[in-house]
């Protein structure tokens, strides 16, 4: 029966699939498991999507893991993104068969998220889907893909260009961030060099158009000297910590690196010598709490400029089922490219 035909009053008592992580007391570690709930079990929102795909996020690892993570309230049902199409709306901005995305405002955190046939959500978090790529694409980028693409933008508006002489530093190349950011920087005219501590993700890396690989252990050292040669153009830096520090001193003067990431730790061993002596940029991305303007342009851009080729190759696909799995994986950082969660299989 289309959801059309489906009377208000009658769809808030069917039930649908969730992944929902509960915690028996305060003390008890928390268990995730696939079970049935029903739209008047959702929390409130103007608008309610069918879901279609959702994606795994390092965030979500922290929330379906036993550790609880980010998780405040339960039960609760993570996610922090999902793609679908509008069943019902309250807000004129959107309509029933619409085709919407939702990332971040700590959805999949302290609201309940994508890891659901169901979601209901205010409609300020959406942005429509942008022509020339399905929900499941759309679901393949992410997050992941929305900060690459900030990111981009970011060291472009601080002057990096395709013309420069030097490559692009990519930092946690073979995760998610940084398989979309090599991928859409080398189909931007970028020469890219991607780091990577798996030697067997080189041929993955050079596929999506890295034209070097650096072995992790080549760079993430602790700052000897304030400044290096000047080696990169520019950065975006998923990993932090003394990789980060290393790379400042090595960037072109005027250069910028874009952090997105903290696999290698929240301390900052570094210094200010790159930034006064060679004018260095270290720009923050928050994909998070972007602003509705932004998330659309970014969108669009990575529909024209993010090959769906190479971005069928990052996909690994994925039921609620596997995410304790894939969750525990992802924290293990033993995700490569993307999982996208079919959350209807």
């Amino acid at each position: 029966m289309p959801a059309s035909a489906i009377s208000p009053t009658e769809s808030r008592f069917m039930s649908f699939k969730a992944l929902v992580v509960t915690k028996q007391d305060k003390d008890a570690k928390p268990e995730a498991k696939v079970t049935e709930i029903s739209e008047s079990d959702l929390p409130e929102g103007n608008v309610l999507v069918a879901v279609d795909y959702s994606t795994l996020n390092y965030k979500d690892g922290l929330c379906i893991g036993p550790g609880g993570g980010l998780v405040r309230t339960y039960p609760h049902v993570p996610g922090i993104d999902f793609a679908g199409t509008v069943e019902q709306s309250d807000d004129p901005r959107y309509k029933a068969g619409d085709k919407v995305i939702l990332t971040g405002w700590r959805v999949g955190e302290t609201h309940w998220g994508g890891y659901a046939q169901k979601a209901q959500v205010k409609a300020d978090w959406l942005v429509p889907l942008p022509k020339g790529l399905t929900t499941k694409q759309a679901m393949a980028v992410g997050t992941a893909g929305l900060t690459a693409m900030l990111a981009v933008m970011a060291l472009e508006a601080h002057g990096l260009s395709p013309d420069t002489d030097k490559p692009v530093l990519v930092t946690g190349a073979a995760g998610g961030v940084g398989s979309v950011a090599t991928a859409i920087l080398a189909n931007l005219g970028y020469k890219v060099a991607a780091v990577t501590g798996r030697p067997e993700t080189a041929d993955y890396l050079k596929a999506l158009g890295a034209s070097r690989i650096v072995p992790r252990e080549e760079i993430n050292e602790a700052v000897k000297r304030p400044l290096e040669s000047e080696t990169w153009a520019g950065c975006i830096d998923a990993v932090g910590g003394e990789m980060l520090a290393r790379v400042l001193g090595q960037i072109n003067a005027g250069g910028s690196v874009a952090a997105v990431g903290l696999a290698g730790g929240a301390r900052f061993p570094g210094s200010v010598v790159p930034f006064l002596l060679r004018g260095v940029n270290l720009l923050g991305i928050d994909s998070v709490m972007q602003p509705y303007d932004n998330r659309v342009t970014a969108w669009n851009r990575i529909a024209e400029q993010l090959p769906l080729d190479k971005l069928d190759d990052m996909i690994e696909m994925a039921t609620l089922t596997d995410l304790p799995e894939l969750g525990a994986a992802i924290l293990k950082g033993q995700i490569k490219g993307r999982v996208v969660v079919d959350v209807n299989a």
